[in-house]
């Protein structure tokens, strides 16, 4: 047995190495990579893992699980407070609308109500785990987009909760969940209950699990810590969600949903940033190895049975989907490209609809062909989005995104100078200014055609033009110019364009602001050199000058600010390296606080014995 497990993540990291990079080679997501790796290692094509019929998803389950308990984590509840309008506008829009066209659909081919019905729910559901993935690949995380699907996303998994509680009501057994558990395969402490009480059982584990995690868990977690051993803390949130995902297998229900369960319960703990940075090194891994699982258990016999309906039941799925996800877009008044990143992003089904067909198969609501048909296409509709998502950023995005965005044609840049300024906002015109008070000229280029506007009329020559355009910017000069500044205030436009000149002109200086210390650690590590992070040196200003109004000697603050920015710019470069990994960084990041807090108050108490003995000497 252990022989067969060792071979099989052979097989699967084996399938991850060569595919992902091979994706990544051709501009493509990982996940295409990941699910590509699946399909060819799965049992309906190389044959290397499963067996045909064998349900491979319950191998790579805990991937999702891992990825649910963290996304739980992240819920506060100030946080969705805040988000309720957007949570229940969105996402409620999104799930009802696509069950009420999904139910109709099916009901008219002359399915059973129920079975129509159990159907409508799963197509409701969209993938948690792809989504999030390829949002956070692009940089799509802190857009209008990332947080509209992060909002529906929240609400369909809080959703999933009542539809596993609602599914033991609509089975077609007569009064236990089963007449056979063991026909099915699984068997858990709820089976042999009415359905009724197998209904309340399920919302009774819920609550189980709430209670545990504020009044055991958490007591657990203090006495570990006390410890002080570092590595109880990681086999502690590891046996966390392993326990957590066993009760909920106990009751029958999916070990995904008591992970989120269990995430939400601790987002209030102080254990959570601990949590968070112990279990993030997993998550990535087996997020990829459920990636490979989808795509090991595409059914491709069932789809040669009957292709045209598989096909067609793929395609129509998508586009009720997609519909519905446009309208909602629409409703709530995001953009146009924002509206075709929601209506692309979150057109699949998603990882739960996994459970509630298994879970609706037990309770004999589906027949075994029925269920692989639908497996089928859930497994394909994960497939597809990265598809689709390739062909909106490069076929519909570029028309129609960027159409909204551009109110006038682009203007012709004559002047070339040997500096080019992208974004002439409070940060960027500060530069010009300046440059232009010692008399140095420069190319100036802003995306906001109102501020070019009210710029020309201060007297400021400036062009107007999409500033992440590399055209654009060859038709500035940038082939001879020896300086870029990018004072450009988004931070994945500003990312995205600094990777593509250092590729392109590997000479050109580029000196680019970064809103924070992250995105200047980024900018580092792709070769970057020089960065301004913003608003550092003001911050440090004021606290001087505050200094300075409780009674500090004046000269001294501004010596202190000085050593200060030094000190941090040189700590700044240290820190770079250990950036990525969480635990490493604020390992070293507080050792770089220490000895910059050591050194300051060392240079204060020789300050101020200087000042005492001038005051002594006069």
């Amino acid at each position: 047995m252990s022989g067969d497990f060792l071979l099989n993540a052979i097989v699967f990291l084996a399938g991850a190495v060569i595919c992902v990079p091979l994706a990544k080679k051709l501009g493509l997501s990982s996940v295409i990579g990941y699910l590509v790796g699946g399909m060819l290692i799965g049992p309906y094509m190389l044959g290397f893992i499963g067996h045909e019929g064998e349900d491979i998803m319950e191998f790579a389950e805990f991937g999702v699980v891992m990825m649910l308990f963290l996304i739980g984590l992240e819920i506060e509840p100030r946080s969705f407070w805040k988000m309720r309008k957007t949570i229940l506008g969105l996402g409620a829009a999104q799930v009802f609308g696509t069950m009420a066209l999904t139910f109709l659909a099916f009901y008219a081919l002359g399915l059973e109500w129920k079975v129509a019905l159990t159907i409508a729910m799963a197509v409701a559901l969209s993938s948690t785990a792809i989504t999030l993935q390829t949002n956070k690949e692009k940089g799509l995380m802190n857009t209008t987009y990332g947080a509209s699907s992060f909002s529906i996303l929240l609400f369909q998994d809080i959703m999933v909760i009542i539809m596993l509680g609602a599914l033991p009501l609509l089975s077609n057994a007569p009064s236990t969940l089963t007449e056979d558990p063991a026909e099915a395969g699984h068997s858990n402490v709820l089976d042999d209950l009415p359905l009724a009480l197998h209904a309340l059982g399920i919302f009774l584990s819920i609550v189980l699990i709430i209670l545990l995690g504020r009044y055991v868990i958490v007591p657990v977690l203090r006495l570990v810590a006390r410890s002080g051993v570092r590595e109880l803390l990681v086999a502690s949130a590891l046996l966390i969600v392993v326990a957590i995902s066993y009760l909920m297998g106990l009751a029958g229900l999916s070990p995904a949903l008591g992970a989120f369960l269990g995430g939400v319960v601790l987002a209030t703990s102080e254990f959570k940033h601990e949590l968070e940075s112990t279990l993030d090194p997993f998550k990535g891994l087996l997020l990829g190895l459920f990636f490979m699982a989808v795509g090991a258990s595409i059914n491709f016999i069932v789809i040669s049975e009957q292709p045209v309906l598989i096909i067609g039941l793929v395609i129509g799925v998508i586009i009720v989907k997609a519909l519905v996800l446009f309208i909602v877009g629409w409703a709530f008044k995001l953009k146009i490209d924002q509206r075709l990143l929601l209506t692309v992003g979150l057109a699949q089904i998603g990882e739960f609809a996994f459970v509630l067909l298994s879970f609706a198969f037990q309770l004999n609501i589906f027949t075994s062909a029925e269920q692989d048909i639908l497996l089928v296409v859930t497994a394909l509709t994960m497939t597809v989005t990265p598809i689709l998502w390739i062909l909106n950023e490069r076929l519909l995005l570029p028309k129609i995104g960027t159409k909204e965005s551009e109110k006038r044609p682009m203007d012709k840049i004559e002047k070339h100078h040997k500096i080019i300024l992208l974004g002439f906002g409070h940060f960027g015109s500060t530069i010009g200014r300046f440059l232009r008070a010692h008399g140095i000229q420069a190319t100036v280029i802003d995306s906001n055609s109102n501020r070019v506007d009210y710029l020309r009329e201060m007297g400021f020559d400036v062009y107007y033009g999409d500033v992440s355009r590399i055209d654009l910017l060859e038709s500035a000069g940038i082939a001879d110019a020896d300086f870029l500044i990018s004072a450009i205030d988004d931070p994945d436009v500003n990312m995205s364009l600094m990777r593509k000149l250092r590729a392109k002109y590997p000479k050109l200086q580029l000196m680019v602001r970064a809103k924070n210390r992250y995105d200047a650690y980024e900018f580092l590590n792709m070769g970057v050199p020089h960065i301004y992070r913003e608003s550092f040196e003001t911050s440090v200003r004021l606290a001087s000058d505050l200094l300075y109004f409780m009674g500090f000697d004046k000269n001294a603050t501004d010596e202190q600010a000085k050593k200060f920015i030094k000190l941090d710019r040189e700590s700044f470069r240290r820190l770079a390296v250990t950036s990525k990994d969480r635990k490493d960084y604020i390992f070293e990041a507080r050792k770089e606080m220490e000895m910059q807090e050591k050194l300051l108050e060392e240079e204060l108490n020789l300050g101020s014995s200087d000042i005492s003995n001038r005051q002594t000497v006069h």
